[in-house]
């Protein structure tokens, strides 16, 4: 049996396409693209803008949706939801949506688990499933633009750190920026989309050239190779001078910011050390760090970061004029952390 396209994969040019082989008008594409990233329609049958025959060739060409809520937490003080997707083939993928006083920030995964195996991440240490599509990742992003707009609210900025390493999923992560950047349909801001590397340098260069808006952060989390590789193994392939140099020829090129993600881990990469290590890698560089409160997770022992500590850090970046957030804990109570939910279900499916 032939697998059927899923609407969310296809280009407004593919899907034009489908709808002109039913022999119908190619404006129709314009209006189903629409209803579903404008109106966040359901379903082929709620487009209602469309004859009903269309509709019914739709469902019987298209798959509509591939992702079904498997798990769904509210954080208890309401601020965070994440929910636990099933995809059709058995596998799962996490999506959060964090709540800000005017902020509304969805964080997509980009991978059914991850291959890269960073210690201290719940997905590093279950693994990879496989690579998701850009249809699965947009969808993600879909849900919680309808969620919020029953509500008159809207997602104002996406971050691609959720599930998985975005650049090893390359093409399949910029098709789905395409898609939601596109102005006939979900229209969203790039400059309002983060993604999120641990450092894969070829992609780097290549995400440099691409002569977009969105904003690239790095997970640096040490500032000497010996410790980076003891967190993550990716820095044996991509050691910091390598992953630096990558970054700065990223600021030369398109003259924008990088961001710099930093776990705060008590005892391991919080020493007033790491900090002037970092300095010296940051000095001069358009750059901004923030600051991450480590999540605890079932594989790893490490525990955040005294405030003491963590205070002392900062100072000493500070002091060197380089800018640095530290970011608000969020959904501790319901796994909130990059993994952490599949983790639970696989643990209860065992």
């Amino acid at each position: 049996m032939t697998k059927k396209p899923f609407l969310f994969d296809l280009t407004f040019e593919e899907l034009t396409g489908i709808i002109t082989g039913l022999r119908e008008p190619s404006y129709r594409a314009k209006q189903v693209w629409e209803q579903a990233y404008r109106m966040f329609v359901s379903s082929f049958d709620e487009m209602s803008n469309i004859p009903v025959k269309l509709r019914a060739n739709l469902t019987e060409e298209l798959n509509f949706s591939h992702i079904t809520p498997h798990t769904d937490l509210l954080s208890s003080d309401g601020h965070t939801r994440k929910i636990l997707f099933d995809l059709p083939d058995s596998s799962q993928v996490e999506t959060v949506l964090m709540g800000y006083s005017v902020r509304r920030t969805a964080c997509i995964s980009t991978q059914a688990g991850c291959a890269l195996g960073c210690t201290f991440c719940a997905t590093g240490q279950g693994g990879l499933q496989r690579n998701i599509t850009s249809g699965e990742i947009v969808e993600q992003v879909l849900f919680f633009a309808k969620e919020l707009n029953k509500k008159e609210d809207r997602l104002t900025n996406l971050v691609f750190m959720g599930m998985g390493e975005p650049f090893a999923n390359y093409n399949e992560v910029m098709k789905a920026i395409d898609t939601l950047t596109d102005s006939r349909g979900f229209n969203f801001g790039a400059r309002r989309i983060t993604v999120s590397t641990v450092g894969i340098v070829p992609m780097i260069h290549r995400f440099a050239e691409t002569n977009n808006q969105v904003n690239l952060a790095v997970s640096l989390h040490a500032a000497t190779d010996e410790l980076r590789e003891s967190m993550l193994p990716i820095n044996k392939r991509y050691p910091i001078e390598v992953l630096m140099n990558a970054c700065r020829d990223y600021v030369n090129t398109t003259n924008r910011r990088i961001s710099f993600e930093w776990a705060l881990i008590d005892g391991v990469n919080d020493s007033a050390d790491q900090a002037r290590e970092l300095v010296k890698l940051l000095k001069g560089m358009t750059c901004h760090v923030n600051f991450i409160p480590l999540n605890p997770t079932r594989g790893f022992k490490g525990s955040e970061s005294l405030q003491k500590r963590i205070d002392t850090f900062r100072n000493i970046l500070e002091g060197a004029g380089i800018p640095n957030t530290l970011r608000i804990r969020r959904g501790i109570d319901i796994n909130a952390g990059c993994g952490q939910l599949r983790q639970e279900a696989q643990k209860v499916q065992k």
